[in-house]
């Protein structure tokens, strides 16, 4: 079957189409089988393989090495010889970036689950390579961290802290720049030494700043240490971190109270109730890659079933679809339309959305 592939006007499609129950599309899942990303690579064909069951897709697994000098030709060559109407997974840039131009020319589009790159993005829109993303892109943790400070925050003491990493440093820079431009000056800025059992000394000059509300830039255990340390010391410190305080509560458990921008537990949303039991009765956690899989499984099955004629992606661009992790529409530069971060909070053993404010 051949395809072409543009982005010229958008068709005129509904807004909406709920899920169908067969869309007899033939979905191509790239994700790794082996290696360090193997756990990860298990939950994207866990949740693709319990969605196709349920709408009756067919699925070509391919396996990806995400070496910098893998053969991602051959991942696409495998998906055009499978006449693939489209590709879900594609956890590593390094694949996508083999892999693009030659599914390009087959008119396969490609929806990723992890890779974040703006540059990547800004590749395949200049190149017209059918990339879209079911991640949030570099720069949607920094955007909303920094809504939330000038709509919550504006008045408080904010303090800006990074562990020194190039995600730290680039984090909480973009964060100062953006804040900055509406007239927010931070009273602390300031690098610590990450992985240390203790912060007493970075507590205390947060303190004398007159910091309260601290954004870190840095994992989950360093920001546990520091409200620990905080705690001690009896200074009232609010820790707002990022998506990396998804994480194991260890060796320091994050105190209730901590808050992260990151994605929420997709298996609590309504939308994920069905998927999350099917899962469950495969004995799959519905946790990771495995909700975010099964949603871009049913994505493709509706916009094949939708399209007709129309190159899928225009379908893709001109369609709102109903998934496992909620509405999921895309904008023109192929990225969500919304950003997925959201502001949580932790209670008890887990990160709780907050929707009220703060103060």
């Amino acid at each position: 079957m051949s395809r072409t592939w543009s982005l010229a006007a958008t068709v005129a499609l509904p807004l909406l189409f709920p899920p169908l129950a067969a869309s007899a599309a033939t979905i191509g899942v790239v994700a790794p089988t082996s290696g360090p990303y193997a756990l990860l690579g298990a939950q994207v064909i866990a949740g693709a393989r319990a969605a196709a069951e349920a709408t009756g897709d067919t699925l070509v697994e391919i396996g990806e090495d995400c070496e910098a000098d893998a053969p991602a030709a051959g991942v696409a060559q495998r998906l055009v010889e499978a006449d693939a109407d489209a590709a879900i997974g594609f956890l590593c840039g390094e694949t996508l970036t083999g892999a693009l131009p030659q599914l390009a020319t087959a008119g396969i589009p490609v929806i990723t689950l992890s890779v974040r790159s703006n540059i990547l993005m800004e590749d395949a829109l200049r190149e017209d390579w059918p990339l879209f993303r079911l991640s949030p892109a570099d720069g949607d943790e920094a955007e909303r961290i920094s809504e939330i400070i000038l709509e919550r925050w504006s008045a408080e003491p904010i303090a800006l802290i990074d562990d020194g990493t190039i995600y730290g440093r680039e984090l909480t820079s973009s964060i100062r720049r953006q804040i900055e431009s509406s007239g927010l000056t931070p009273v602390f800025v300031d690098t610590y030494r990450p992985g240390q059992e203790q912060q007493l000394a970075l507590v205390r000059r947060l303190a004398q700043a007159g910091a309260r509300r601290i954004i870190v830039g840095g994992d989950r255990n360093d920001a546990a240490v520091i409200a620990r340390d905080a705690a001690q010391e009896n200074v009232p410190l609010q820790i707002l971190g990022g998506d990396t305080m998804r994480a194991a509560d260890r060796p320091v458990p994050l105190p209730d109270g901590a808050m992260a921008v990151a994605l929420p537990d997709y298996s609590a949303l309504p939308s994920a109730a069905d998927a999350a039991t099917t899962l469950r009765g495969r004995g799959v956690v519905p946790e990771g890659y495995a909700l975010p899989a099964y949603a871009a499984v049913q994505i493709v099955g509706q916009a094949v079933s939708a399209g007709g004629s129309q190159p899928l992606t225009e379908v893709l661009l001109a369609t709102q679809f109903q998934s496992a992790i909620g509405t999921v529409d895309f904008d023109e530069r192929h990225e969500l339309t919304r950003n997925p971060l959201r502001l949580q909070e932790w209670r008890g053993d887990r990160f709780v959305a907050v929707d009220v404010p703060t103060e």
